[in-house]
């Protein structure tokens, strides 16, 4: 009976010693991951000049940027390479920067503007659409003053089957017809021209659109 209580207490003993090292094994190995995942932190900063010296400070200061330098941690360990500035190479692409930067900023502005193709779209026939009809405002317009000539001119062929003189108000109608003839012709050629430019450019806006959405 004695021997019982004794094995029973042993292997109580003994889960709790089991208990306990599994407890301090989770503890170490979740100090391992913590430190693992953690990044090294940089201490110091090395760079080696023409003569192939080591330079090494706390700091990155600019001979470090333009020969390159290595990011060490407390032990002198490298943790990360840095190349050298190459300014010829950064002149040679500041012309390309700066191309992608206009293009960035139309790009906002199209998307501010239209925010999408469908509207842009819809935007372009409303326009287009405004434009057919002060075209076709300007043709009616047109076909009045040709109609008019038409009368102003058999007026002036039967004064001179009559061997009379041009009245000097048929002389002023058929002066000033033939101007706003001229005139309307030249509005109606600057609106077909303004048709065209219009559906190019939205048509340029909206191939953008659809390549950026």
């Amino acid at each position: 009976m004695q021997s019982q209580f004794k094995q029973k207490l042993a292997f109580i003993a003994q889960k709790k010693m089991t208990r306990k090292f599994t407890f301090l094994f989770l503890m170490f190995f979740q100090s391992i991951v913590v430190f693992a995942e953690t990044p090294p932190k940089a201490t110091w900063y090395r760079y080696y000049d023409s003569k192939g010296i080591a330079n090494i400070s706390s700091n990155v200061t600019p001979n470090h940027i333009r020969h390159g330098y290595e990011a060490l941690d407390q032990n002198m360990q490298v943790i990360q390479r840095n190349r050298a500035y190459n300014t010829e190479a950064d002149i040679k692409k500041a012309p390309l920067r700066a191309a992608l930067a206009r293009q960035n900023a139309a790009d906002l502005k199209l998307k501010t503007a239209y925010t999408n193709s469908q509207v842009a779209a819809s935007k372009r026939d409303n326009a287009l659409m405004h434009i057919k009809k002060q075209i076709a405002f300007q043709q009616d317009q047109l076909k009045q003053l040709q109609n008019d000539r038409i009368y102003f001119k058999r007026q002036q062929i039967e004064h001179l089957r009559k061997a009379e003189n041009i009245p000097t108000t048929l002389k002023n109608s058929l002066d000033n017809n033939q101007k706003n003839i001229e005139l309307k012709k030249e509005n109606i050629q600057s609106l077909q021209m303004h048709y065209r430019n219009t559906q190019l450019e939205y048509d340029r806006i909206i191939a953008r659109l659809k390549a950026l959405e």
